[in-house]
């Protein structure tokens, strides 16, 4: 993963995942962390401030990761896979550069059927609830309330 400067046209910093194949990535609202999921079944979180290579690595999920992202308003973070599920983390990022970020599994959300060795597709985050939709290559779209 590669970060640019655009104003001054050049490169800044270059982010080793140690993944294969990277699909997704988002960038957490304080702008310091990036998450990126990918088809070797994992989930590597950067923290900007301190290193090239991942804060911590996540291996939750049997096949490989299609989507990654935060919430935009609460401190939760979610992966969808293959392997038809989403997982759903809490995450908090202190103020306090000194103290690490905490992330802490929530739940796993079920429900969609694998087709052709496709679980979900991808998922989205209400802007303001702590909702979730997801949409599965089985051609359904789940909501997850009050996760």
């Amino acid at each position: 993963i590669r970060i640019y400067h655009l104003v001054k046209q050049a490169m800044v910093k270059r982010l080793l995942t140690g993944c294969r194949w990277v699909t997704s990535l988002d960038v957490h609202p304080s702008g310091d962390h990036i998450i990126a999921g990918s088809l070797d079944r994992k989930m590597v979180w950067f923290d900007l401030d301190l290193s090239e290579t991942p804060y911590k690595t996540l291996r939750y999920h049997e096949k490989g990761l299609r989507h990654v992202s935060f919430h935009p308003r609460y401190p939760l973070m979610a992966s969808a896979s293959d392997d038809g599920s989403v997982h759903v983390f809490h995450n908090t990022v202190y103020s306090d550069l000194m103290r690490n970020p905490l992330i802490v599994p929530v739940k796993i959300l079920r429900g969609h059927g694998i087709v052709k060795k496709l679980g979900v597709l991808s998922f989205a985050f209400h802007p303001s609830q702590p909702w979730l939709f997801s949409a599965g290559a089985d051609g359904k779209i789940h909501l997850y309330q009050d996760i």
